[in-house]
């Protein structure tokens, strides 16, 4: 969007450098919020769809239906100040594709949204790319980008680590791993000795098993000592994949 110019090399949009007019076809929410506070909602909303060349025709409509699906037709003469942050969060996105764009980009776009909202948004994100935009979402939590994305860029300071489909990455760099949720104490899991490694969260972990071994040693292993919820072989997660790639550049590195 050249809010930051480049200090080398050349953007491109559908094969060509990017120009003023590509622009106007792309939809950006940006992490760092950025509404008039002092102005009326609705009047800041048109005013950033005209400057994207969108007709008042095309756009008080989208707007004001926007504006009903996210519930905020009664504070369309409302300032941006009353907003709440969540409401704000909404009325940001409106304005990301009140204009219409064929490729949307989110910056961290469930930053300050309830489970509710998050679930009301993504919906939103599925419905534009089924009616052809093309949506780029940009996160650090890597259970988001696992859930939505059919493609993933993975980078770390700067540079690619990763590019393709999540199935071929998966394919890629998928080993023998069991998510297992539970109750109790699965300390003794990193002390197995078939068992390479362990992600641990509050209540599931991510066991990552030895060459040749087979799920149900751990399973048997389990039995008498904890709770066993859910005990699922499964590809590696996104953020394993990371923590894999980007884990063996430090150790490089260093």
């Amino acid at each position: 969007m050249n809010i930051i110019a480049p200090d080398s090399g050349m953007i491109r949009f559908d094969g060509a450098p990017l120009s003023e007019a590509d622009k106007d076809r792309i939809g950006y929410l940006p992490e760092e919020r950025g509404l008039y506070r002092k102005a009326k909602l609705g009047e800041v909303l048109e005013y950033l769809a005209a400057i994207k060349g969108a007709k008042p025709a095309d756009f008080q409509p989208a707007i004001d239906s926007w504006l009903a699906r996210f519930d905020l037709s009664e504070w369309k003469n409302r300032k941006v100040s009353d907003l709440s942050k969540g409401m704000a969060q909404k009325a940001q996105f409106i304005a990301a594709v009140a204009h219409n764009p064929s490729v949307v980009l989110f910056d961290e776009p469930f930053s300050g949204l309830d489970p509710m909202a998050q679930d009301e948004l993504l919906a939103v994100m599925v419905e534009l790319k089924q009616k052809g935009a093309t949506v780029l979402f940009s996160t650090h939590i890597m259970e988001h980008a696992e859930k939505i994305c059919e493609r993933i860029l993975l980078m770390n300071k700067g540079k690619a680590v990763v590019y393709g489909s999540m199935a071929d990455i998966k394919a890629q760099y998928g080993r023998n791993a069991v998510q297992l949720e539970f109750d109790g104490d699965a300390s003794f899991v990193q002390s197995l000795d078939f068992v390479d490694s362990v992600v641990s969260y509050p209540r599931w972990i991510e066991v990552e098993l030895k060459e040749g071994t087979d799920s149900d040693l751990l399973f048997k292993a389990l039995a008498g000592r904890i709770k066993v919820r859910r005990f699922e072989t499964v590809a590696p997660s996104l953020h394993k994949i990371f923590i894999q790639l980007v884990g063996g550049e430090e150790d490089e590195n260093a």
